[in-house]
């Protein structure tokens, strides 16, 4: 299928791509009866999609599900780093999807191939960042027309999304498949705790146990990091600005401090905040020489990047790959992970296939159901549909052989009731 449109690295790494994504759809079972689904049923069909997602195995078997439904597919990477350039190759030579992504592109080709995906009239949009969203309606509000509406798939796009809506600018329905039960618990908690720290130890080669691991955010994201530090035999600190989850994590055993307390004795940083200035100049001036800094946010703005290049005296690039070493005039260095950027994507390979099985099983459903229910959504952030949600996790215990028990009819009458 070369004659698709792409621009990616290099067509004849097709052949890698291919196996790297036969392997990961092995451990997703979820996705791989849906595809069935979609191929007979074709809830896609004539249907055109735009993508801005991680280009990875992972993505690839969602796209073919969709691909499977009947629909088109454009995608761009919704980070600059977290591209696999064989994976890119294998989604055009292999799977006829038109990819626009390599592995280290400048910001001017990663904002270019967000104006390309969205030049092929699409009528739905996949996000991860609401960086598609945002050009779509920032520079290119031309290309609105015929969108039908779209899904954004993290956190962070989610929070952009609903700033968007609560000023009026959001002009298309979009659904928060972020905010499902299963993705929260399944992809969030699990996927970046075990994701993010697997991105550490490539980058660093470093031992947890026995330092501290300080954790900026405490929400589903950062208690999965924490939990994953805290079993790795870590001292693990919390920093927050939600009295409420920074209580959570007091009653769950971590030490929470500010990050001014945190960070002259921390090992390892790791921001999950989706806010960006967390750590700070005056956070760095404090820190251990050989402290290590990492962000697991979406954007690369949670860790002043500017205060980092003030400071120092010498910058080591690539002293190890995927990270540099920054001196300071007082002879401390500190060690930055794939440039600030997503460090479980950037460093590593991201969340394991098992984990995106759901997030994308969830993924999928609900493209094919807002195909069908756009005309009764007004612009603005939608819920995934809770049926939706309760077939993805029924799907992945029929999956794992776990049976559960169900309702009998007295006890949905009781349920129904007011009486006792």
């Amino acid at each position: 299928m070369t004659g698709t449109p792409h621009e990616v690295a290099d067509l004849a790494l097709a052949p890698a791509g291919v196996r790297r994504v036969a392997w990961a759809e092995r451990s997703m079972p979820v996705l791989r009866s849906i595809h069935a689904r979609f191929a007979a049923e074709r809830p896609l069909a004539g249907l055109r999609v735009a993508a801005c997602l991680h280009v990875t195995a992972e993505t690839a078997n969602l796209l073919r599900v969709l691909r499977a439904g009947g629909a088109e597919v454009a995608l761009a990477a919704s980070n600059p780093l977290s591209t696999q350039d064989d994976t890119a190759a294998a989604l055009v030579a292999e799977y006829g999807v038109a990819v626009h992504a390599w592995a280290g592109m400048d910001p001017a080709s990663y904002d270019r191939n967000l104006v390309t995906v969205l030049r092929t009239r699409p009528h739905l949009l996949l996000d991860d960042g609401c960086d598609l969203v945002h050009t779509l309606h920032a520079a290119r509000p031309d290309l609105l027309e015929g969108v039908l509406g779209g899904c954004e798939q993290t956190t962070t796009g989610v929070i952009r999304l609903r700033r968007m809506s609560a000023e009026g600018e959001l002009r298309l329905p979009m659904v928060a498949v972020n905010d499902t039960a299963t993705k929260r618990m399944f992809d969030n908690r699990y996927g970046t705790g075990q994701s993010t720290i697997d991105g550490i130890l490539r980058a660093t080669n470093t031992m947890l146990a026995g330092r501290t691991v300080v954790v900026a955010g405490f929400g589903y994201c950062g208690r999965g990091l924490a939990e994953r530090a805290r079993g790795m035999g870590a001292r693990v600190i919390v920093t927050e600005v939600d009295p409420v989850k920074a209580l959570d994590a007091v009653m769950q055993g971590y030490t929470v401090a500010a990050m001014e307390s945190a960070a002259p004795v921390g090992d390892v940083f790791v921001t999950a905040t989706g806010n960006r200035d967390v750590i700070r100049e005056e956070h760095l001036a404090l820190m251990r020489d050989g402290a290590i800094l990492a962000n697991s946010g979406h954007f690369d703005l949670e860790i002043d990047l500017a205060a980092l290049d003030r400071l120092a005296v010498a910058v080591d690039r690539g002293v190890r790959e995927h990270a540099d070493e920054y001196e300071f005039a007082d002879g401390r260095r500190v060690l930055l992970l794939s440039e600030g950027r997503l460090v479980n994507l950037g460093a590593a390979e991201g969340h394991p296939a098992a984990v995106m099985d759901l997030s994308f099983a969830a993924q999928a459903l609900t493209t094919a159901w807002l195909a069908r229910a756009h005309a009764d959504l007004a612009p603005g952030v939608v819920d995934v549909p809770d049926e939706i949600d309760t077939e993805v996790a029924g799907l992945e215990l029929a999956a794992l052989g776990v049976a559960i028990d169900t309702l009998t009819p007295e006890q949905e009458s009781y349920l129904r009731s007011w009486h006792p």
